[in-house]
């Protein structure tokens, strides 16, 4: 996936100064990481006179398949019935938009700290576009680009050149050139422009796209002949996102029409009334949820088990509810980190009496785990090799044995929604594995059956319906039916025992 950007320039303007505007220095080779792939960005010519920088995106085919599949979330419609043989490494789509954005985002934003009148600065511009994706022909690029100032020429790719009878591909040589626009305006054109020609994107649209489209077509997609299609196409056909979009973008034509600023059309409610509230942090909603479910299991004396610095301790602290609450951790440091989060040498005699901070592996047994309530492994076993699992295993509901265990870990499916993780990475350096929810669903299940639990499973965080929740949440209830038939089994065993050897003792008296 290939695109260039090119300039002319004379003595008192260099060419070079295109190096300065991308915030890339002509004489390095840089790679850059991102979602699906890494982005390289060189410079095949820089001189005075003339002047290009390429980007070139080398697709992660494979993180491609494994992080998303069809429409939305691995490329285009069709990709869904050929997954690992598509266009997404060769055609210029919204991959090369997101790679665009993250490599150059100063120069998109206007930014050049060390020369600040260069990003205001007409200049001569040539773009090309090898292979661009056109749904809708060349007809539609150049009605997308030309009331924008570029002169446009758009020819049809073959597919396949020795035999013409075949006709034309849906893809489109792009050549853009302008003399009469900022770097930063024809960036923001190309952000936009290029997944709207090619129809599809390759991570879930939300909310926050709507925010992202009106700042990259500001001071143009408000009065934009084909303003409804860029909306429509550019937010996946969302349809309550496109009217949102839309009302927007009234909004601003109304306010540049009456020179005036949007606030002041936009005044039907006082700007302290606003009731819109920033969204909780994934760490705050799980810690939420492991608090609700153990008070719903009525528990008051609990383990966390790798607690780390203590984040859930302290929560599970302001309840009263909770008596005793017990951290264990194998690390000296995060311990320390815990007790003066805790600020235990401060705290008052009563409410230390409830907390206690304690070294230990749970790859072994550890009878001071034993008689609590309530066990938490919360984003835990995720950072355990494969095999060590069973240890783990066993000396949390094999040996402890509490009432209630609640196991959280990362959902992998939803890793795709996140824009910013490179592109085949997990969420954290240290976890050595992330499981889709099938695969979490089926090791719980038989952790279950071999201890003689129940398990039931409940999101955290937003429930995508596509890729599940970002964490997935497993409650594990003790089976009182199953504990009592053992118990009374080995008290049955116990008493038959007995009565023989009473039996033996009276035979031999006789």
């Amino acid at each position: 996936m290939f695109l260039t950007i090119s300039t002319t320039g004379i003595p008192e303007r260099p060419a070079t100064d295109l190096g300065f505007l991308l915030h890339k220095h002509p004489e390095k080779t840089q790679a850059f990481s991102t979602s699906y792939g890494t982005a390289h960005v060189f410079y095949p010519q820089a001189d005075a006179e003339r002047c290009t920088a390429a980007l070139l995106l080398e697709v992660d085919a494979v993180a491609l398949v494994r992080r998303g599949k069809g429409k939305g979330r691995g490329g285009a419609p069709d990709a869904a019935l050929a997954q690992y043989v598509n266009d997404r490494p060769y055609a210029a789509s919204s991959l090369l938009a997101v790679a665009l954005s993250g490599v150059f985002s100063s120069a998109m934003r206007g930014v050049c700290a060390a020369k600040p009148e260069l990003p205001a600065q007409t200049r001569p511009l040539h773009v090309e576009v090898p292979a661009l994706p056109a749904r809708g022909g060349p007809g539609l690029v150049r009605a997308l680009f030309e009331p924008l100032g570029w002169t446009v020429s758009a020819e049809p790719v073959a597919l396949d050149a020795e035999f013409p009878q075949w006709g034309d591909s849906r893809y489109v040589s792009l050549v853009l050139e302008s003399e009469t626009l900022t770097l930063a305006e024809a960036l923001r054109h190309l952000y936009v422009l290029l997944p709207v020609l090619d129809d599809a994107k390759h991570y879930w649209v939300s909310s926050e796209e709507v925010d992202k489209l009106l700042r990259a077509g500001e001071g143009w997609l408000p009065d934009h002949p084909e303003q409804k299609l860029i909306t429509s196409r550019y937010l996946s056909r969302r349809w309550s996102l496109t009217r949102q979009a839309m009302e927007r973008l009234e909004l601003v034509r109304l306010a540049e029409a009456d020179d005036s600023e949007v606030d002041e059309i936009d005044n039907a409610v006082a700007a302290e009334a606003e009731t819109e509230e920033k969204p909780t942090p994934l760490a705050v909603q799980r810690r939420d949820a492991i608090v609700t479910a153990l008070t719903e299991a009525g528990a008051a004396r609990v383990l966390d088990l790798g607690c780390g610095q203590g984040q859930l301790v302290q929560a599970l602290l302001k309840d009263r509810r909770f008596t005793e609450i017990v951290g264990v951790d194998v690390s000296m440091r995060a311990l320390t980190i815990a007790s003066r989060r805790l600020k235990l040498d401060r705290m008052g005699e009563r409410q230390a009496s409830r907390v206690r901070l304690l070294q230990g592996s749970l790859a072994y047994t550890d009878t001071r785990l034993k008689g609590y309530d309530a066990a938490v492994l919360s984003e835990v076993i995720e950072h355990l090799d494969l095999p060590r699992l069973p240890a783990l295993e066993y000396t949390v509901f094999g040996s402890a044995r509490p009432r209630t265990v609640l196991v959280t870990t990362p959902n992998v499916e939803y890793n795709v929604r996140w824009e910013s993780l490179p592109a085949g990475h997990v969420r954290h350096g240290d976890h050595r594995f992330e499981w889709t929810r099938e695969e979490f669903r089926a090791w719980a299940s038989q952790v279950a059956e071999r201890h003689g639990y129940d398990v039931r499973f409940t999101p955290v965080g937003p429930d995508d319906p596509e890729v599940g929740p970002p964490t997935q949440m497993a409650v594990f209830e003790l089976n009182t039916a199953t504990t009592t038939a053992t118990t009374a089994k080995t008290t049955t065993h116990a008493t038959a025992d007995a009565g023989a050897g009473t039996e033996k003792k009276e035979a031999k008296a006789a």
